[in-house]
Formats: C-alpha cells, structure tokens, sequence
C-alpha cells in the first residue's frame, strides 16, 4: 500500500525521470522515542512482519487506530486527515525518496490529487522514516 509522487505539468507523469518518490504504510512507530517497532529495524520495515507488541524503549503498547485514522487508511484513501505530528505507539508512514526535491514546487500524486510544496511539505514531515534511492527506479 502506497503512493507515488510526481513533478506536476510534465507529459507521462508515470516516467520514472519524473519520480520525485513514494509513501508507504511502514507499520508501528513510537512517535516519543523516535523508533520502528519493526524487530528487523527501518531497513526491514517492507519486508519483515514481525514486529514487537510494545516500544522496546519506553514499554508504550499501540494506540487502536482504524482506517480513518491510521497509515494504511492513508494509502487505501479512508483517512482524508491532514498530517499531523503523532505521539505514542501508532503507524507511521515511510518515503522513499526518488531524486532531490531540487526547486520542485508542483506535484501530482498517481491518483491526479496535486499538492503544493507547502501540502507536500506537510506529507513529508508525517513520514518518520525516509529512504534515499536517487536516481534508481523503483515502483
């Protein structure tokens, strides 16, 4: 589950030469101790379902959390809730970025939602976890 982002007002905004990156439902978070609670750590946050049922810091257990208001609501278009920054044990988004933002300033999800800099901004800043792969495709 996820979306990609695109540099708005070029032809094929699919091109992967346009690519500015991607959000993914990256699971639970703890927002206070800034930590995955993915046993296989960030790097493993796509690939591994095992994850501990509490901070292995601070000992918080997950909020509930439904498609109204959690990541993969998100990505599956039930949360229409603007980013916010979280607290306690919840899900978190990852991005992974595709290139530098560089002086981008119009961008259009897969969808054809377009985003100011200062929306996309807000997007950004609700993914605790980022990726680099500039200049590599990926989907």
């Amino acid at each position: 589950m996820s979306t990609n982002f695109y540099i708005k007002g070029r032809r094929g905004n699919d091109n992967p030469k346009y690519h500015i990156g991607k959000r993914c439902a990256s699971g639970l978070y703890c927002f206070d101790c800034g930590i995955t609670l993915c046993k296989d750590g960030e790097n493993g946050i796509h690939n591994s379902s095992e994850f501990y049922d509490k901070c292995p810091i601070c000992g918080q257990k997950p909020e509930y959390e439904n498609l109204e208001n959690s990541s993969v609501g998100i990505e599956l278009g039930f949360n229409k809730n603007k980013a916010v920054k979280k607290t306690g044990v919840k899900s978190c988004s990852s991005f992974t970025w595709a290139r530098e933002m560089g002086d981008i300033k119009h961008i259009v999800d897969e969808y054809g939602t377009e985003y100011s800099l200062e929306e996309f901004t807000e997007i950004i800043n609700g993914c605790p976890v980022q990726f680099y792969m500039y200049g590599k495709e990926f989907c």
